[in-house]
């Protein structure tokens, strides 16, 4: 297996997958090819289990500024309008009620700040504010057995998009694979990439590519893959793996407690299924480990490679994991994967969302949870919260885009833009007709159905 492409792609997760999508539908590039290690396109975080399914506009992330917020929107209703145009039977996603949940003076103060003061109300026209009779409505569970004392008030929106991101990232390819100029090798390991006087020779397991511009989308190997090519020297990584508990259908939709501000990891929220309503799953915890992939030891091996074993890597770990507020959210998460224990220490986080949760209504989900590639920078000495890539000559690297799955589609927009940089120019992107096939197909409020009650459909 060999060829020469005018772009390669490494990754066939879904920030992969949408790139291909962008550039084989709505550019003129001759030739296309998509490098995927594994068997099957979307075989590790992408796949709908090892992921909380959650596609994130912002409007009920309360660890998002509202710049923060703005610049994931956009990212969310391209991927939101491309499952409105591509999936009308709903077999990729569900939609449904989206709340995050505030209980007690302190909570309800923060929310109505944030809906009034801090604008989010404004850029989100769904979102509205409701009291504790209307979200015993929407969500029975979540009132029922709560303190009547208690003040009660959440934002909700119905753009409640559960997502089957795997089978999202498998429509990208089927949809880049009509086309001529597109070729997909899956089962095929990437194990050296050199640059040459016109672009770079990616060396595989099954035979040479050779490439004028290539994107790295290998979640956590793209860091390893971008030192190799001198990149990133001052980066390194904190994995975190993320489990979940799941419960019988406690929940109709989405109920997101609040978050804090500092911790870049998602606070314990409840969903119900994307493929079965009648299951909620709870979490995701966050567990620090040393590998790349989950429930891989042979990535034990990479992480170290990625880390380096320096000083600088040591001191930034040192630094943050002393944090006051990160070090006991660490040590907290390390229970909870622990047998029988852990799932009395979870109990809490679960009755926070549906009060009258016992312990015998929750079990640990086994097989559940991905590896999301936290960002170090080490000459800060601190966690990196923005957006993880590296734009070399001729060569982007994407390590972990946040939040990677929503933005994929924009996140591929841009780095379409900037491929056409890398080659001169030759091709051109019809970005209006992305745009059509994606964002313009995005319900907006004036289209939206009544906003008060979306509960899951028999097909959901």
């Amino acid at each position: 297996m060999s060829g020469k492409y005018d772009l390669v792609i490494v990754g066939g997760g879904i920030s992969g997958a949408s790139l291909l999508y962008t550039t084989a539908k709505f550019t003129d590039i001759d030739s296309i090819a998509l490098i995927e290690k594994e068997s099957e396109i979307a075989a590790i975080n992408s796949h709908h289990t090892n992921n909380s399914q959650t596609l994130h506009f912002g409007d009920i992330e309360t660890n998002y500024t509202l710049e923060k917020a703005e610049e994931v929107k956009e990212g969310a209703e391209l991927l939101a309008g491309y499952l409105e145009n591509y999936d009308p039977d709903r077999e990729m996603h569900a939609k449904r009620s989206k709340m995050v949940l505030g209980v007690g003076e302190e909570e309800v103060d923060k929310l109505e700040q944030r809906y009034e003061d801090e604008g989010f109300g404004d850029l989100y026209p769904k979102l509205r504010p409701i009291d504790r009779e209307e979200i015993g409505e929407i969500e029975p569970k979540v009132v029922e057995g709560r303190d009547p004392s208690k003040d009660m008030l959440a934002l909700q929106t119905p753009d409640g998009y559960v997502v089957d991101y795997g089978e999202t990232t498998k429509s990208f390819v089927e949809e880049a694979e009509a086309e001529a100029a597109v070729d997909v090798f899956t089962g095929t390991e990437v194990t050296d990439i050199t640059p040459t006087l016109d672009g770079y020779t990616i060396e595989t397991d099954a035979g040479r590519f050779d490439c004028d511009a290539t994107v790295v989308a290998a979640g956590s190997h793209s860091l390893q893959m971008a030192k190799e090519l001198g990149y990133g020297q001052d980066k390194v990584l904190l994995p975190i793996a993320g489990s979940f508990f799941l419960a019988d259908d406690f929940l109709n939709g989405k109920v997101y407690t609040l978050q804090m501000k500092k911790l870049p990891f998602a606070a314990v929220h409840g969903d119900a299924d994307v493929h079965d309503g009648s299951i909620t799953r709870f979490g995701p915890t966050a567990k620090l480990v040393p590998t790349l992939e989950r429930g891989r030891i042979s990535t034990v091996e990479d992480f170290l490679d990625v880390f380096g074993l320096n000083a600088a890597a040591f001191l930034s770990y040192a630094n943050i994991l002393s944090d006051r507020i990160l070090l006991p959210y660490v040590l907290r998460n390390l229970v909870y994967d622990l047998p029988e224990v852990g799932r009395k220490q979870f109990l809490p986080h679960v009755q926070k969302v549906v009060p009258s949760a016992e312990l015998e209504d929750i079990e640990r989900a086994k097989g559940y949870g991905g590896v999301r590639p936290q960002i170090v920078d080490t000459k800060n000495k601190s966690l990196d919260m923005g957006e993880a890539k590296i734009v070399g000559d001729d060569v982007i690297f994407n390590i972990t885009p946040s939040p990677g799955a929503s933005t994929c589609l924009k996140n591929a927009m841009r780095d379409t833009h900037t491929l056409l940089e890398f080659l001169d120019g030759e091709y051109e992107f019809d970005e209006e007709a992305f745009r059509s096939e994606t964002i313009d197909n995005f319900p907006r409020a004036d289209e939206s159905d009544d906003p008060k009650v979306v509960t899951p459909s028999a097909d959901d």
